[in-house]
């Protein structure tokens, strides 16, 4: 697929306020995290280009902490090397999607089926949803897009294990990268908002079997609609 770039993203104005926190650091893995959190917020679309020299300057890094950073991302899938172009955001093909929705389903299923009803992780995720509802009245559909993948990283919280949720971060942040692909976000976006609150209400009843059928069921109609928008290769 084509890495031509979709979005100018100034990254001084993205990154200003994580300067402090990254220069008191001067980690790889740090600075890999606040981009990773750029492209989760939406804010670093599929193809944008990650100038090696524009970046080191608006987060005020060296430039061996960035290619670390860079070699992070590369592995967790979310960016790409181009020879003789660079470094870029990925755009994912339907083959990615389909392998990043089987691995949710497995992770997802189970954590709705085996999440206790009183965990606080579904707290959380009620929050996710109202917080999407309010966006959704204002019609910010990027925020509906966040809010969302909070609420299944909040139910993933339930089964308290750092690494299935650091796995399931990775996932949720490359089906973020497809969501561009939707042209209309609010007739993709909208009708989960609804199906979110019913799958934290029914796990809040004790109802773990049909909890986990209606999370599959989700999935299964997320993946395809994602399917069909990207693109085949």
């Amino acid at each position: 697929m084509g890495t031509e770039v979709d979005a100018e993203v100034d990254f001084a104005q993205l990154f200003r306020r994580k300067r402090p926190e990254i220069r008191r650091t001067g980690t790889g893995e740090m600075v890999a995290e606040v981009l990773r959190q750029g492209i989760f917020d939406g804010d670093m679309p599929p193809g944008t280009q990650l100038a090696e020299g524009a970046l080191a300057e608006s987060l005020q890094i060296s430039r061996n902490s960035l290619r670390e950073a860079f070699r992070l991302l590369a592995h967790e899938r979310l960016i790409t090397h181009t020879l003789h172009r660079g470094v870029f955001v990925r755009r994912l093909n339907r083959q990615d999607v389909m392998d990043v929705y089987t691995a949710r389903i497995f992770i997802e299923v189970a954590a709705a089926r085996d999440c206790p009803p009183e965990h606080p992780g579904i707290i959380t995720a009620l929050t996710a949803v109202q917080r999407a509802e309010e966006a959704a009245l204002l019609s910010d559909w990027s925020q509906v897009a966040g809010c969302n993948l909070a609420f299944h990283q909040a139910l993933v919280s339930s089964v308290e294990s750092r690494r299935v949720s650091e796995v399931t971060r990775e996932l949720l942040a490359e089906v973020r990268l497809a969501f561009h692909a939707m042209a209309d976000s609010r007739a993709f976006l909208e009708p989960y908002i609804a199906r979110n609150r019913l799958i934290a209400e029914t796990i809040r009843t004790g109802d773990s079997a049909q909890a986990a059928a209606l999370m599959r069921n989700y999935l299964l109609d997320s993946r395809d609609q994602l399917a069909a928008a990207v693109e085949p290769y």
